[in-house]
Order: structure tokens, then sequence, then C-alpha cells
């Protein structure tokens, strides 16, 4: 055999060898890798791990009505672990527009349209304890005054760490109780805020 010859020869079997390698190293490569089809998203399976660490949330929620007993708007409340966030959505019309009061009362009794003094006090009512101003207060009832817009609806969110829902619907329930005038957080015994011209019931 020539030289020539015998290095083509070689050369052949390495090429061979190298192409028999290559094919070897790409299949497992294929199998490591399992395929997706294409335009698939993966699903990613549900935490079953049973955290324990979440808390679970307590919520209420009710009807607003007006001070001709129509619904005008609603109530909701969520409950986590440091306190209760409350939403508060009154349609067009509802409200005259300006600041208004909002509490928590005793009772979940909207009954006597218009006047609403069936829903009783404030949660928690003490003597001389009304306003989140007052340094003998805050009672548990108290909150940040709302406000209405010019075409008489609002979208209010706000916060309270001194009261649970729990305290809320107590036996007889509760309410939510919106005012014509805004509370001042100081006066006795509801900040100045007037007649009741808004009520509901939360459960």
């Amino acid at each position: 055999m020539s030289r020539a010859l015998a290095l083509a020869s070689t050369v052949a079997t390495f090429s061979i060898l190298f192409a028999c390698s290559q094919q070897a190293s790409t299949a497992q490569e294929e199998e490591a890798a399992p395929s997706e089809p294409a335009g698939e998203e993966i699903e990613i399976a549900p935490d079953t791990t049973g955290n324990e660490s979440l808390p679970s949330m307590m919520r209420a929620t009710g009807d607003l009505l007006g001070d001709d007993g129509s619904t005008i708007g609603s109530i909701n409340m969520i409950e986590g672990p440091n306190g209760i966030v409350m939403e508060v959505s009154v349609d067009e019309g509802g409200l005259e527009p300006g600041w208004h009061a909002i509490h928590f009362h005793q009772t979940g009794d909207c009954s006597d349209t218009g006047e609403y003094k069936e829903s009783g006090g404030h949660v928690g009512k003490s003597e001389g304890g009304h306003g989140l101003l007052n340094p003998d207060g805050p009672e548990p009832g108290d909150l940040p005054n709302l406000y209405a817009f010019e075409d008489g609806s609002v979208h209010y969110e706000t916060f309270t760490d001194i009261i649970s829902i729990s305290d809320v619907l107590d036996d007889d329930g509760g309410a939510i109780i919106i005012h014509e005038g805004r509370d001042d957080h100081l006066t006795q015994p509801i900040g100045g805020a007037g007649g009741r011209v808004a009520c509901s019931v939360v459960q």
C-alpha cells in the first residue's frame, strides 16, 4: 500500500470515529434535557406544603343604604394579622359632596330609615373617649373621615388596628354609619359630625 493510500485510509477512519462520537454526545444531551412542546407553557404545580404561617383572613360585607333607604353603595372589610382594611364605595348622587364622618356602630340594624338610631352608639363607646386625636381615646369605633366627590360618589379605603371584625360582628351584629358632616376627632360624643345619613349592616 502506498503512503498516500495509507494516509487517506487513516483520515477516513478518524472522520468516522469523530462523527460517531459527536452523534453519541448529541444523543446524551437530548436525553438529559426533556423536550417541551413548542408554544406551550409549563404548568407550575400548586403549593401543597400546608404553610400554616399564612393567616386565615376574616371578611365582612354589607350594602350601604342612603337616607331614603335605597342602596347607594357597599362596604367590604378584610382582616389581616395587623388590623382591618375597609373599602367603601358610594354611587354617584349617593352623598352630599364634601367630608363625612364614618364610624363602627354597636348594632346591626338599619331598619329606622333615615334616622338609623337603631344602630346604637360606637363600638367600644366610652365616656369622654371619642376621637382619633383625643388623649383619652380613641374609641374602637372611630375612623378617619371620608370625602364625597362633586358627583356624590366615594372611593374610600382605610385601615384600623384598634378593632377586630369579631368586635363588630358580636351577638347583635354591627353597622357602619356615615354622618352628614366631618368628625373633628375631639368633640364629644361624635366629633360634631351631625345626623346619620347612611347605614350598612355588615355580616
